[in-house]
């Protein structure tokens, strides 16, 4: 079962809506019309459960050593529930992700603004 079509995101203010480009085995994407923010969520089923949601981000910027030129950068940022078939429920689970939801965005995100600034 997919999410809602289309799904939005908020980034630096700006809302981009992002309709369902393809639904496949246990995943669907999500792409802007300008093809520059996608967002994936996928399933696997095996000797461990896996589900993840990534968001993927492309923009264009100067060339550090040609300015002149500018190329195309990317990055992503994922979330990955990584447990084994049988002991950890679905409520187990949501109930880890939102304690660790409530430490990495406690005081307006300092342990990501952190990590992000290369402490561990």
């Amino acid at each position: 079962m997919s999410l809602a079509d289309p799904q939005s995101i908020t980034i630096s203010g700006s809302t981009i809506s992002l309709p369902r480009v393809s639904t496949g085995n246990k995943q669907s994407e999500y792409l802007s019309s300008d093809g520059l923010t996608g967002l994936k969520l996928a399933s696997s089923y095996g000797n461990r459960t896996r589900q993840t949601v990534r968001l993927d981000l492309k923009k264009v910027s100067a060339d550090v050593y040609l300015p002149s030129q500018n190329v195309e950068r990317s990055m992503s940022c994922y979330l990955v529930f990584d447990r084994p078939v049988q002991g950890y429920t679905n409520a187990d689970a949501l109930a880890a992700f939102v304690g660790f939801n409530t430490l990495v965005t406690a005081s307006t995100n300092a342990v990501i603004t952190k990590l992000l600034g290369g402490e561990s």
